[in-house]
């Protein structure tokens, strides 16, 4: 999703600077400000990137298990995430990483 997003914003020619999207948070708020704001994808998409990233912090930083439903909501996230981003801006997804 990471990628995607970071696709997203050089494919809409946003001024987000490298460094604010260079970590996952100033992805995040370049994503919301530059692609979410101003209606270029749905809110709902924005949604699931942070959603995804909440999980990924929790087994990343707190060692928390993540439950199989849960992953399965992140990996179901991820890929709306991606064909939204895909289809809005006309990225090559290479088919390997569809389903």
């Amino acid at each position: 999703m990471f990628d995607a997003a970071r696709a997203a914003l050089i494919a809409a020619n946003a001024p987000a600077e490298a460094e604010s999207a260079r970590t996952h948070s100033g992805l995040i708020a370049a994503f919301a400000r530059f692609i979410i704001a101003p209606g270029l994808l749905e809110r709902e998409i924005g949604r699931t990137l942070g959603q995804a990233q909440y999980v990924r912090l929790i087994a990343d930083y707190q060692g928390d298990p993540i439950g199989a439903a849960e992953a399965s909501r992140a990996v179901e996230w991820a890929e709306t995430f991606i064909k939204a981003v895909a289809e809005r801006f006309q990225l090559n997804i290479p088919q390997s990483t569809r389903r």
